[in-house]
């Protein structure tokens, strides 16, 4: 799935939004939200529950931050044709947003003094060593790259496994051994001389940090991440509990028929493996800021600050970085078979998550963006 995800983070951080600011926004939230509902521009709008008919998106639910708090969280569609609405508590498949979120964790062991930024991660590692060559006999990965894909390692994207289907360990992820369905994660070139996306590197890094803390990844975090920041509803558990299934909407192919035994299994937990609203992710960004402010648990305020600092082309330690003027953003999108979202979030304390259970939700995304964009008056985004 890499690239999809890949090219929607980029259309949406480097060239998705070019829309002018309204003098002043509405005052009344019911009429903001009606408004987010127009999607398209000029005289081309078509409401958000035609739009999601037209492209087979069962449901769509959406979170705006404004003024540095959730302002409005709302479910459109249902979690399965036929099935129960959307609401704003309804769990998605966060896919590729479980990256930044996860990077957090990741920091939370730098600032505790556990892992170094800069420091050759085979130092750490116990289980599994990154396979020595001539790239890392002259550049080691380290975390630092890992988490901002400057690593030189391989494996953009998972696909996940079926419900049923034999489920690999990360060491046999990392190998590429049965009952993997991916290829194995290597360094191919030097360290830190490009730029690739590498679902593989966030591989590496969930086995990092296991080693160093001896807990499963799911328990970190959750009490490193999720519980500091009240994200609730959310989980690093895959598959996602039984009991908590009746909470997930579940995923349609482009097509419109429903994906066969629903939600894959993805063991490859930093990577794609969060289950989470968009409530939460707008909870997640809130928690970024207030670590800027230094206002935080999870992070310190140097350390949030570095996290998004760009370390190669507009990558930071986790999220893809960008804004056109002075007000900075960080940002990711996501998707895994069956599930589009995207995250934008602006440091002054603005900003918007949309998560959809179609695999053509990535339209519905960029145009709810486009929408929220509009009606809050948010500058143009500033991509490559």
């Amino acid at each position: 799935m890499a690239n999809s995800r890949t090219r929607l983070l980029y259309v949406a951080c480097a060239a998705l939004l070019s829309v002018p600011a309204l003098a002043a926004p509405p005052a009344d939230i019911e009429q903001r939200i009606a408004q987010v509902q127009q999607l398209g521009e000029g005289q081309k709008l078509m409401p958000l529950a035609a739009r999601m008919a037209k492209l087979k998106v069962p449901g769509v639910s959406i979170a705006v931050i404004h003024e540095g708090r959730i302002e409005w969280a709302r479910g459109f569609g249902v979690v399965s044709v036929g099935g129960p609405p959307v609401t704003e508590d309804t769990l998605f498949q966060a896919a590729s947003i479980s990256k930044p979120v996860f990077a957090l964790a990741a920091l939370h062991q730098v600032d505790a003094g556990k892992l170094e930024l800069d420091a050759d991660v085979n130092e750490y590692l116990k289980s599994w060593k990154v396979p020595e060559n001539k790239f890392t006999a002259e550049q080691k990965v380290t975390l630092r790259r890992l988490l901002s894909h400057s690593a030189g390692l391989t494996v953009g994207g998972f696909v996940g496994y079926e419900p049923g289907d034999p489920i690999p360990t990360t060491v046999e992820i990392l190998n590429g051994l049965p009952p993997v369905n991916s290829p194995p994660v290597l360094v191919d070139w030097l360290p830190g001389s490009k730029l690739r996306y590498s679902g593989g590197g966030y591989v590496v890094a969930q086995l990092l940090l296991s080693d160093v803390t001896g807990e499963p990844l799911p328990k970190l975090l959750h009490d490193t991440v999720l519980a500091p920041l009240g994200m609730t509803h959310s989980t690093f558990e895959q598959p996602l509990p039984s009991a908590r299934m009746g909470e997930a909407a579940l995923p349609y192919l482009s097509n419109g028929k429903a994906l066969a035994n629903g939600p894959r299994i993805h063991p490859e937990l930093a990577a794609a493996g969060l289950w989470t609203t968009p409530s939460d992710l707008a909870r997640y960004a809130l928690g970024v800021r207030a670590a800027l402010a230094g206002e935080s648990s999870v992070i310190s305020a140097a350390t949030a600050r570095e996290m998004l600092t760009r370390v190669m082309g507009d990558w930071g330690l986790g999220p893809v970085l960008g804004g056109g003027t002075s007000r900075k953003l960080f940002a990711h999108s996501g998707g895994n078979f069956g599930y589009r979202c995207f995250l934008v979030a602006y440091e002054d304390g603005e900003g918007a998550v949309v998560m959809t259970n179609s695999d053509r939700g990535d339209e519905i995304t960029e145009q709810v963006i486009r929408a929220v964009a509009r009606v809050y008056g948010w500058p143009d985004f500033v991509g490559r």
